[in-house]
């Protein structure tokens, strides 16, 4: 029997080896386009960042090998160019001379792969464009780092572009990444995919999602401009292109083979095509999806490998079937992991197939043993209980969650049999309660009606139809934010307070931070009268639905001048400079695990801490809020405290020291400078009048040769809003507030004397009359002299006011950041 497989990458060349175990005395011949067999394409991006150091670690096999051990002859630089079914041959093109002979199958097995998608944009043909598919490419692409590139925009928000994004950051490359979806990542629904926007943009990678290119172009000097669909003009030393794959089922079409309705190669469960003698397997195939048993193409490493055994084991008449593709997989974001499994919502929805979701967010192992962190978990099932789908994303344990999850749905389990599971337990590596057992926990509640849940994206919906919220968060956590509407009463009130609620309210959705105080609210109300739902995964699942986990999260360089930039292993983890080094007088150490609490709550438990706190004691502290680097520097300054160190990566740590004398913090204070060279003015009003006030003092105040810091809290936040409308997912209670509220500066009114717009517009015209300079154009002179624009974050939860709506250059910051500045300055304004 002779074989001819087409493509020597992992299905053929897989394939070939599975071949030669079961049949030595077959003729086994692989032709390759490509210059590489069976190379690790899935390392390439890896490569680029220089994490795997050794080029030849990419290549698994070669021609010479794959003949010496297994009697196959791999040819490479030889594209077969199209196939005569009835006289079961392929034409082949020897590329490096162009000639072409014909060579004799019995069976022919299809695994060309797929192609990097390159559509027609004006431009896209410049030089400095590349797509990473092939070791030549990831090659053009280091030599391009090599030779000086430092800005870099990847197009495509997808595995590739993703891995690309986070290895050129590896090598201190600037990176904006492109996506025409509102989010990275597809296979994962929006909520599960905020987290990985939050980690991209916290090393720095610059996103621009729901937006597309509109054209490329090569300037004088040689850089790229790349200008987006939404007029944005992107500048770049590179482009790489990660758009997406297709099949390259060319050769297949011209052979007559039937092609199916999502374009891949269409094969039965022995992945034989439409001709018997032609079996084709990897990314060129349309493939049954396990869940939803619809046809899709589904490009991955893992399947394309199984396909290849099962297509040997029925050409030597072993016969074995293939039982469709999962979508199981995983991505590595910088520190983060996100994997899914099964059928993600977005699908169910596209298919009509009835589901319920719950989400929690337990943590990775035993809260007790030091380093849990949170593992983000959203399981899909159908009314009937069984396994739909999961997601997850998190630092540690994710991959094991979703293996164990993806395992269990292969085998056809339901949300009950999660809950029997038993999986291996100790403190430092998971829970006695796992939470794939809690995810089962969660779901088994909801499905038996004992403790039912809400959506995220369902809430507007139910809100509309006349539910009231209850949070049932402490006071410390819901003064950083909560949903519009909501109603507040602690968890350890409740009891006592149940009279508080409006009678007559057809349901209750209760919510905490995470969802199990939430739970507990539920079950007591229930129990009380009560028809009551709980949202599921709580405030912070709210968050992730409602934004995408999207924000900008700048540096203040007045604060972080003596910050330095790790860039080894984790390019964009950033490292306060030590202050002084920690001497023999420190006689303890208070340890403070603030993760999971949000401002203000890392800032009392400081507070709390100080008080125990001697000369010389030095306070750790570990918390997973991102603004809380900022605010730590501003409570250390304002407390008389020393910053040893200062770091944030995947969680922000910061060591403080209690000076030893009154005299010791000389030198020691955050923000450099005298303490007159600062003004701080808080702009509390959105009235045209106040603001061109503040700003006018901001000017004046800039020019005198002082250091303007301005805090935008409540109203004024709407002076820092973009003129146009921003297309963002908003509640109900979000778009009401939105248009009731100004959207920027040039929409401001006057506070008294407004007449139905003539009063204001009377002032904007002797403002122009007498050359007083526009607001918008004072606020860009106050920012482009480096002065500070912070926006309250508790406010702008409290007004549904999102971070997309702010114009560029704005920073987020909490109580504590306003404070630190109003420290450095006589000059403090409110406004």
């Amino acid at each position: 029997m002779r074989v001819i497989i087409v493509g020597g990458n992992a299905g053929g060349a897989s394939a070939a080896a599975r071949l030669r175990r079961l049949d030595e005395k077959a003729e086994i011949v692989v032709y390759e386009k490509g210059d590489y067999i069976s190379f690790a394409n899935c390392g390439l991006p890896y490569h680029i960042g220089n994490v795997i150091t050794d080029r030849s670690q990419l290549l698994v096999q070669t021609p010479a090998s794959m003949k010496e051990r297994f009697n196959i002859d791999f040819l490479t630089g030889h594209e077969v160019t199209s196939i005569d079914r009835h006289a079961h041959t392929v034409t082949v093109k020897e590329l490096a001379t162009g000639t072409e002979t014909t060579d004799r199958y019995d069976k022919l097995v299809l695994s060309p792969g797929g192609s990097p998608l390159r559509p027609p944009i004006p431009g896209i043909d410049s030089e400095g464009i590349y797509s990473l598919w092939t070791i030549p490419d990831m090659d053009r692409i280091i030599q391009a780092v090599h030779a000086g590139a430092r800005k870099a925009v990847v197009v495509g928000g997808g595995f590739i572009g993703v891995e690309v994004a986070e290895n050129l950051r590896e090598q201190k490359v600037d990176v904006a990444l492109v996506e025409m979806l509102p989010q990275v990542l597809a296979f994962l629904d929006p909520d599960i995919a905020a987290y990985a926007h939050q980690e991209l943009q916290m090393h720095g990678v610059d996103l621009h999602l729901g937006d597309g290119v509109k054209s490329f172009a090569k300037n004088v000097d040689g850089t790229l401009t790349v200008t987006l669909t939404s007029g944005t003009q992107l500048a770049a030393d590179i482009v790489i292109l990660a758009i997406g794959v297709r099949p390259n089922t060319q050769i297949a079409e011209h052979a007559g083979l039937t092609i199916g309705t999502s374009h891949g190669v269409l094969v039965d469960e022995h992945l034989r095509t439409s001709d018997p003698d032609i079996y084709a397997i990897g990314d060129v195939i349309e493939v049954e999806h396990f869940v939803t048993k619809s046809k899709a193409l589904i490009p991955l490493a893992g399947p394309a490998n199984r396909q290849a055994r099962i297509a040997a084991n029925n050409i030597v008449g072993r016969d074995d079937i293939y039982k469709g593709t999962q979508g199981t997989s995983i991505v590595k974001v910088f520190d983060l992991a996100a994997g899914a499994t099964g059928a993600s919502a977005a699908l169910l929805t596209k298919l009509g197939i009835p589901f319920r979701s719950v989400t929690i967010h337990p943590g990775s192992h035993a809260g007790y043993y030091p380093g849990s962190t949170p593992v983000h978990i959203k399981l899909l099932y159908s009314p009937e209980g069984k396994l739909l789908g999961a997601q997850a994303a998190g630092y540690d344990g994710v991959d094991k969650r979703i293996d164990v999850l993806a395992t269990a749905m292969r085998l056809g389990a339901t949300v009950d049999d999660l809950t029997d599971l038993e999986l291996a337990y100790a403190p430092p590596y998971g829970s006695a309660k796992d939470p794939v057992n809690m995810a089962g926990f969660v779901a088994q509640n909801d499905l038996e009606n004992l403790a039912p849940v809400v959506a995220p994206d369902h809430l507007a919906e139910e809100l509309a139809k006349g539910a009231i919220l209850l949070d049932v968060r402490e006071p410390e956590e819901t003064s950083c934010g909560i949903i519009p509407g909501a109603l507040t009463i602690p968890l350890p009130e409740l009891r006592n307070r149940i009279g508080e609620l409006p009678a007559g309210t057809k349901i209750i959705l209760t919510y905490c931070k995470a969802g199990l105080r939430g739970y507990v609210a539920q079950r007591i109300l229930a129990q009380n009268g009560f028809q009551v739902a709980n949202l599921t995964g709580g405030y912070t699942s709210w968050e992730a639905s409602l934004t995408h986990g999207v924000e900008e999260q700048p540096t203040r360089p007045e604060r972080e001048a003596d910050d330095q930039q790790t860039c080894t292993s984790r390019p964009c983890v950033t490292k306060a400079k030590l202050l002084t080094p920690p001497t023999a007088a420190s006689t303890k150490t208070i340890e403070i695990d603030a993760c999971g609490l949000q401002c203000p709550g890392p800032l009392l438990k400081l507070k709390e801490a100080l008080a125990q706190t001697g000369p010389g004691d030095l306070i750790k502290v570990t918390a997973s809020d991102p603004g809380f680097y900022a605010d730590v520097a501003a409570f250390a300054q304002a407390q008389g405290l020393e910053v040893v160190d200062r770091q944030r990566g995947k969680l922000v740590t910061a060591t403080l020291r209690k000076p030893l004398h009154a005299a010791a913090t000389a030198g020691v204070a955050v923000v450099s400078g005298k303490a007159d060279d600062h003004a701080t003015i808080i702009v509390f009003s959105n009235d045209l009048d106040k603001v061109i006030a503040a700003f006018i003092i901001a000017n004046g105040a800039q020019a005198m040769g002082k250091k303007i810091s301005m805090f935008f809290t409540f109203w004024g936040l709407n002076v820092l809003r973009k003129d146009e409308n921003v297309r963002i997912k908003k509640t109900f209670i979000e778009r009401m507030f939105g248009m009731m509220m100004p959207r920027g500066a040039t929409h401001l009114i006057l506070s008294k004397m407004h007449m139905m717009g003539m009063g204001t517009g009377m002032i904007l015209g002797l403002m122009k009359k007498y050359n007083v300079t526009p607001v918008e154009a004072m606020m860009r002179s106050v920012l482009d002299g480096g002065g500070t624009f912070i926006a309250c974050t508790m406010s702008m939860n409290l007004m549904g006011i999102h971070r997309e709506e702010l114009i560029d250059g704005i920073e987020e910051g909490g109580v504590a950041t306003m404070l630190g500045d109003a420290d450095q300055g006589h000059i403090n304004f409110f406004i």
